[in-house]
């Protein structure tokens, strides 16, 4: 055997192959030595890189890991609508696991963000699948393009904490299609994750571990996928079940291999399946073995950390800016004064399996430091659910009242919102929303800066306000970042990857949220986040896709063109219309017109970052396939673009739109087969239908059948029909009617 190459799966006993499809330890493959198939080091992301310090003896501790970049997770770099910023930051972190010795990380997860209440919205990317997709597929790309592996999680529709591990989601097949698979899909098609990990809950009734239809059928057969299946850490409850649905690996082990021997032997698992299962899990170890050869590595701290400062600067989302009041001068000899807890005690990334040890971390107040700007500082509160400190305020309001302007940095503590539990709800800690309103009532020029996993109510307190920026959790380097865009060094670029409602019960999950008995039901179908808001005119706080510039913009010269049948291409021109260097995120949706079944009345499909200098113009030109005009058909079980006109809309959130346009599409020309229990209306509206209505009418008109009804009463029950149901109408010649209907499409489909 050569020292290159890996054996094939042919090589190995019934005992090694079942060995290679449950973990070595919690954070290890589990190898064959003897064959020499390593046993490499899987583990978290999905932010950056999670190294327990006990790794070597398997043991998990989610505080004790070695220092890594912490990039700003995806709450926060969602927002930056930058994939080429996104990729950057996948090479970083697998630089680092190359150093590490670390063959797959963990991560990105993509599910959908159904309801802001989600524990784990902090390190999810979007309500919109398209921007998901789209954007994370950087993070698979990027780590990959080194030699390195990614997990993509948690597949699928792992959207709430609550009752997670066994939780049965049931969701209509339309729903899983258009809203929580394309970002699984589209990153599976484009990027070919080495590995995806399946989620814990069931999905209508099946664990995801053991779902045939999920992890082969659509996902392999389907999608194209080509690397391993492995399960969330303890999802997986029936090895043999799970081997024959397709899942090659199991994480941690739960030390059965015995099972999946005996299964083997007694044809309860094909061999061919098990050795499909056991070759995955040699491919990925010989993908994986030129990044995990190189030995001495040492990834440059400082450029990774500059990334992560890249990255913080571009999530953020400048919500409000009254008078100006951001950016602040740092020349002007005005006296600032900083208030919050968190401007010297960052909150920079979200609680559980995901928690980094930064390389290095620098807060506000210590980047104020460096740059030698002088401000007063009073923490005002304590970072935990406690009730105020009247000392702390007392300080905090005597800073207010001789600064010329307050940056008051609040948040949600790290007990309000983390992997393990979902949130009760939206609002902030009474006590610091308290605290601003005693600050504003001493000075009005206040600018909130927050810090947050999901979205927050920001309408009740917005008042007390003139500016509000909205910075999520900016990672290591989101110290120096935040000052470069409260001083002005930068405009702030961030757009909204999820909508900010004006009040939780206005979310449509929530009448479902978070189920009952062991199950919740996704009642809302493809209405989520926008996708709601926009169609039933639903009144929100800051829509999808909004975010202010220190710049203005102007999109025009808008235009489409039908590239095919049913694809077109939208060109606009994007024009900086100030003194400001600054960058803007075109955004495209696309519109329907009429149609068969109830539609959003615009989803994204389309984007572009561009960066422009005062005065600048740029084109930008954004292709349409397809599926960015299709549903999924639950009716033809595939999907379907109907014929037709579509609106395509260019803007700048998804209530600022500068233009729409219309495109006349084709359609895909998809039928159903004609039956007896099809409508008399879907019989005249069917292309090869209409012909035999057609010569229906004309015998009808001959007096050889009876003659269909001009009443509009009559032929509004007569088109809503199904033709065996005839008689009812027209009495026994019904009968005839539809054998003549029948039998005329017998003969034109012979």
């Amino acid at each position: 055997m050569s020292e290159q190459t890996y054996p094939s799966v042919k090589d190995l006993t019934v005992e090694e192959k079942a060995s290679l499809t449950s973990g070595g330890d919690a954070w290890h493959l589990q190898g064959v030595e003897s064959k020499g198939i390593p046993g490499y080091m899987i583990t978290d992301g999905p932010h950056g890189l999670r190294k327990s310090l006990a790794s070597s003896t398997g043991e998990t501790d989610l505080d004790d890991s070695v220092p890594a970049t912490c990039f700003p997770p995806a709450a926060g770099l969602s927002s930056s609508w930058n994939p080429e910023l996104i990729h950057q930051v996948g090479e970083a972190m697998a630089e680092e696991c190359v150093q590490e010795k670390v063959a797959v990380i963990l991560g990105p997860g993509v599910n959908i963000k159904r309801n802001p209440l989600g524990g784990r919205c902090f390190e999810y990317w979007s309500e919109d699948p398209y921007l998901a997709g789209h954007e994370a597929v950087g993070i698979v790309a990027g780590v990959q393009s080194k030699g390195v592996g990614t997990s993509l999680k948690h597949f699928a529709a792992n959207n709430q904490e609550t009752d997670r591990l066994r939780v049965d989601a049931r969701i209509s097949q339309r729903a899983l299609r258009e809203i929580y698979f394309p970002a699984f899909e589209h990153i599976v098609k484009t990027a070919q994750p080495w590995t995806i990990m399946c989620s814990y809950n069931r999905i209508n009734g099946v664990h995801s571990a053991q779902n045939h239809w999920l992890l082969t059928d659509v996902l392999r057969d389907e999608w194209g996928f080509e690397g391993i299946v492995m399960s969330d850490w303890g999802a997986d409850h029936d090895r043999v079940a799970s081997l024959n649905a397709g899942l090659n690996l199991e994480m941690p082990p739960s030390y059965t291999d015995d099972q999946v021997v005996y299964a083997a032997r007694d044809g309860r698992i094909a061999p061919a399946q098990l050795d499909r299962m056991a070759q995955g899990m040699i491919d990925l170890t010989n993908k994986a073995r030129a990044a995990m050869s190189i030995d001495g590595y040492r990834f440059d701290v400082d450029a990774h950390d500059e990334v992560a400062h890249q990255a913080a600067v571009e999530s953020m989302v400048l919500l409000k800016n009254d008078e100006s009041i951001l950016p602040l001068d740092p020349n002007a000899h005005e006296k600032i004064a900083v208030i919050g807890e968190f401007a010297r005690t960052p909150r920079y990334q979200g609680g559980g399996s995901s928690h980094i040890t930064p390389t290095k971390m620098t807060s506000f107040l210590d980047t104020l430091a460096e740059r030698g700007v002088e401000a007063s500082f009073a923490p005002g509160f304590t970072l935990d659910l406690e009730p105020a400190d009247p000392a702390l305020e007392a300080e905090a309001i005597e800073a207010a009242k001789t600064a010329d302007k307050v940056l008051m940095f609040l948040g949600l503590p790290e007990a309000a919102e983390s992997e393990g539990f979902d949130r009760e709800n939206l609002d902030m800690p009474a006590k610091q929303i308290e605290l601003l309103r005693k600050v504003a009532d001493v000075n009005p020029n206040v600018a909130v800066v927050l810090s947050n996993g999901s979205v927050v109510s920001v309408h009740p307190w917005a008042k007390y306000a003139k500016g509000i920026l909205e910075s999520w959790l900016l990672g290591q380097a989101g110290g120096p970042a935040l000052a470069d865009v409260i001083f002005g060094k930068v405009s702030p670029s961030g757009k909204l990857a999820q909508s900010i409602p004006l009040d939780i019960n206005d979310d449509p999950s929530m009448l479902n949220w978070p189920g009952e008995e062991g199950h919740v039901d996704y009642g809302e179908g493809v209405f989520v986040g926008y996708r709601y808001y926009d169609t039933y005119n639903k009144a929100v706080d800051y829509p999808f896709g909004y975010g202010l510039s220190y710049a203005t913009f102007e999109v025009s010269n808008v235009s489409a063109a039908k590239t095919g049948a049913n694809t077109a291409s939208v060109t606009a021109t994007v024009t900086n219309t100030s003194a400001v260097d600054a960058a803007e995120t075109v955004q495209i949706y696309v519109a329907p017109g009429k149609a068969d079944v109830a539609r959003p009345v615009h989803e994204l499909k389309g984007f572009e970052k561009v960066f422009l200098k005062a005065g600048e113009s740029k084109t930008v030109t954004v292709d349409l396939g397809e599926r960015a005009f299709a549903y999924w058909s639950e009716k033809f079980n595939d999907w379907h673009v109907e014929a037709g006109e579509y609106d395509i809309e260019v803007g700048v959130s998804s209530r600022d739109i500068a233009a729409t346009v219309s495109v006349e599409l084709d359609g895909d020309g998809k039928t159903q087969p004609l039956t007896e229990w099809s409508t008399f209306g879907e019989w005249s509206a069917d292309p090869v239908g209409s012909k035999i209505v057609d010569d229906l009418v004309a015998a009808g008109e001959r007096g050889e059948l009876p003659k269909l009804t001009d009443n509009a009463m009559m032929r509004m029950f007569l088109n809503s029909m199904p033709i065996n149901s005839l008689p009812t109408l027209m009495g026994e010649a019904g009968k005839d009617v539809t054998k003549f209907l029948l039998d005329g499409y017998a003969e034109l489909n012979k």
